[in-house]
């Protein structure tokens, strides 16, 4: 059952520049502000930006978090859930015709709102051998901060494996794929400043995911893994009761029995400790890639080859779960061929459809701090929806497609009374990205 209107919409900036959102954390733990990056297209492919910067959603006051330099730019920023600091994505500064900004030339770097411009490497980078445990080889992405504050997701391509360029000869020699990793914050790591791109880093990093070259057919390999999301405030319920307090949900590409790629959701419990190295090193090797710490492990939890529209569907979407890590929700095509919200356990089992509207889900989406309300957007419009009930609301007046709410952010405050998007918007020198909230009544 969908409702009527029922809450009030706000245009929070004006300038004319581009406004990016990342899909989640993106307000101030108080709920006061909002943090965005200044990409100029409208879905922010063009990595441009050169500066981070925050607005006051009550007063409009803007402030310059960041602002590049050397020839670098930086994007996809968030917010800590527990303190004023943001992470973001940096470009290499003085790129040079063999380290321009790609997936493997990129890091992760945190900046404190009260000490503006100061940014700290996150994730440290070491490509030269013998490599460095809890340092990476390679280039980051999305950074996403733990509710506790102390960790971030990321995902992570590495530059020594891609610089091989030709295919590999061996099943040990591993190709350049992209994987979910995880940043310890308090761990910091020093690496050897033998090479120009190598640097230190505030947190130990390591990967949570495993790939292969070329997945089994009709297997539980998987090729990529990315589009991450922390499961619970503090993990979930296995079924004996017990509680796994490190998980990470994930889309994994499989490939079906009659050899057609496809994404499924995935799952990575995470040990406690994760400095201590398994069977592989944590830092990996000239041929193969880093490896997750002792005691991770990585099971499928969707099943869906046979279903009539197989896989995950939709616009690029990160895997969100409920605060509480009871449930995953995904996009995925019900029988009409409509994309809608499914939730998942993290135990597995059959998905359940949340959304049963006419018209697809359009965006990436959020939940709200209590757990009961998905935000998103469908129909040019942004819309929450119940879990439990399934009774859908319509936040905001239907728009023209030019001025939509955009997919690529939709994203509850922490204190749950408002709800962050961007909208394209005309103005004398042009159309810009700005941003939006609508408040719930």
């Amino acid at each position: 059952m969908t409702q009527g209107i029922k809450s009030n919409e706000l245009q929070i900036t004006n300038r004319r520049q581009g406004h990016i959102l990342t899909n989640i954390n993106v307000w101030s733990p108080d709920s006061k502000w909002i943090v965005y990056d200044t990409r100029s297209d409208p879905a922010g492919e063009k990595f441009d930006a050169s500066t981070i910067e925050m607005v006051n959603v009550e007063s409009r006051e803007g402030r310059d978090i960041y602002r590049s330099q050397n020839g670098a730019h930086c994007g996809v920023a968030t917010f800590s859930t527990t303190k004023n600091c943001v992470a973001f994505i940096l470009g290499p500064e003085h790129p040079t015709s063999d380290w321009q900004y790609s997936p493997w030339h990129r890091q992760g770097v945190l900046v404190e709102v009260e000490k503006p411009g100061v940014a700290v490497p996150l994730d440290a980078r070491n490509i030269t051998p013998p490599f460095t445990p809890g340092a990476l080889r390679g280039g980051t992405h999305v950074h996403v901060f733990h509710p506790s504050g102390d960790l971030l997701s990321f995902t992570y391509e590495d530059h020594v494996l891609a610089s091989r360029r030709a295919e590999p000869s061996s099943a040990d020699v591993q190709l350049s794929q992209r994987n979910v990793g995880v940043s310890v914050l308090a761990h910091p790591v020093h690496v050897p400043h033998d090479h120009p791109r190598n640097h230190d880093g505030a947190a130990f990093s390591v990967l949570a995911t495993q790939t292969v070259n070329h997945p089994r057919p009709g297997s539980d390999e998987i090729s990529r893994a990315c589009e991450e999301g922390w499961v619970g405030s503090s993990g979930y319920l296995r079924p004996d009761g017990s509680r796994q307090c490190l998980a990470i949900a994930f889309h994994g590409t499989v490939i079906s029995a009659k050899g057609d790629p496809f994404v499924e959701v995935f799952l990575v419990d995470l040990p406690d400790d994760l400095t201590r190295a398994g069977d592989r090193t944590l830092e990996g090797t000239a041929t193969t890639s880093p490896a997750p710490p002792r005691g991770t492990q990585q099971r499928r939890l969707t099943y869906t080859e046979n279903r009539k529209y197989p896989g995950l569907q939709g616009v690029r979407h990160w895997l969100r779960s409920s605060p509480d890590g009871s449930q995953i929700a995904f996009l995925m095509r019900d029988d009409n061929g409509v994309i809608q919200i499914w939730v998942i356990s993290p135990n597995g089992g059959e998905p359940r459809q949340v959304t049963v509207g006419d018209f697809d889900v359009a965006s990436a989406f959020s939940w709200s701090p209590s757990g009961d309300r998905i935000a998103y957007v469908a129909d040019n419009s942004v819309f929450t929806t119940d879990i439990a009930s399934g009774e859908t609301v319509r936040r905001t007046e239907r728009s023209d497609s030019s001025s939509a709410p955009r997919p690529e952010a939709c994203v509850f405050s922490p204190d749950g009374s408002r709800i962050a998007y961007v909208r394209r918007v005309a103005s004398g020198a042009g159309d810009f990205n700005q941003i939006f909230v609508v408040t719930l009544p």
